[in-house]
């Protein structure tokens, strides 16, 4: 028999797997990677008996692979704030799962925890670009505004680790940067004593600085787009560059765009002040999908850039 502990490897994945290993301790078989890499079930060959947990991954793209793994006789148990259309309903599965726009799976397994390790789950929430709500769940916490700020940065940092073409493009692999945080009950004594936020920390703003040097692709009233080159340090920056526009300008959608052979791949956030229809205008593209405040393309081909930035207008046509 063995154990599986299945998470996506950006802040909100990290944080909610480890509040309910603090709370539950196992030795477990980890398996995670790059913020895009969500198929992760596929990776393993569980057996019968087997027991499997998921964090923060989306059910939809991993509806054969969490078959297999039922039927081969193993338990699963998935946590996850992704859509899911139609929700599997199986001897040997249990959800906790909640498609709000403004929770994430680190306020699930809050949820689910009775609020027992919320201080990493204000931190998941912070990294997800949940400033309001992770500053609603702080709140039983009494924390000072430099202390809350610390939790946000942090949230922020282990966020931007995740984004990559490939493990390779990571400053840290999302594996080992649990086994570091899973030392520590309280985020503010990893801050403290580990340097992987402050390494992320300037890392971050020197790839910031890089991205503060390209010209928008197109900016209206309503929406604006943004195209980064194909290189690491764009790569890396795309999230957290896309959740910085929309808290700079939260009456605008916008888009920033990857270039990739062939192509581009599309990262969406809907205003922050109508956090909605990101998932609707990608689910109109080949390999597009994710939420109502953010989602995205895979491989947007060249030649479909025009008909993208048109529907993007359309999604989020100007005030009259």
């Amino acid at each position: 028999m063995k154990f599986y502990d299945v998470f996506n490897g950006d802040a909100d994945g990290l944080c909610a797997m480890h509040q309910y290993r603090l709370a539950e301790p196992r030795e477990s078989v980890r398996i995670t990677g790059v913020k895009r890499d969500n198929a992760l079930l596929a990776t393993i060959e569980p057996a019968r008996g087997d027991e499997i947990t998921v964090f923060d991954i989306s059910i939809e793209r991993n509806r054969e692979a969490l078959a297999h793994a039922l039927d081969t006789g193993a338990r699963v148990r998935w946590f996850d704030h992704h859509g899911a259309d139609p929700v599997p309903r199986r001897p040997g599965l249990r959800t906790h799962l909640d498609f709000a726009h403004d929770t994430c799976t680190s306020l699930i397994v809050d949820r689910f925890l009775n609020g027992r390790h919320r201080a990493w789950a204000v931190v998941g929430a912070f990294g997800d670009n949940l400033a309001e709500p992770a500053r609603a769940a702080a709140e039983p916490l009494g924390l000072s505004e430099p202390q809350l700020h610390t939790l946000r940065l942090l949230g922020e940092c282990l966020n931007y680790n995740a984004y990559g073409e490939s493990l390779d493009d990571l400053h840290y692999h999302p594996a080992e940067l649990y086994d570091t945080l899973a030392q520590y009950a309280d985020p503010l004594d990893f801050v403290v004593a580990e340097p992987v936020c402050e390494v992320l920390r300037h890392a971050l703003g020197d790839d910031l600085a890089r991205a503060a040097e390209v010209d928008p692709l197109m900016v209206r009233a309503s929406v604006a787009a943004y195209a980064l080159p194909d290189a690491a340090w764009a790569r890396r920056i795309c999230g957290h560059y896309a959740n910085g526009l929309v808290q700079a300008f939260p009456h605008r959608a916008h888009a920033v765009l990857l270039a990739r052979p062939g192509g581009w791949q599309v990262s969406v956030r809907a205003p922050l002040e109508a956090p909605r229809g990101a998932d609707t205008l990608c689910d109109g593209f080949e390999g597009g999908g994710g939420r109502a405040r953010a989602a995205g393309i895979g491989l947007l081909p060249e030649a479909g850039l025009p008909a993208f930035l048109a529907a993007l207008e359309r999604a989020w046509p100007a005030r009259a």
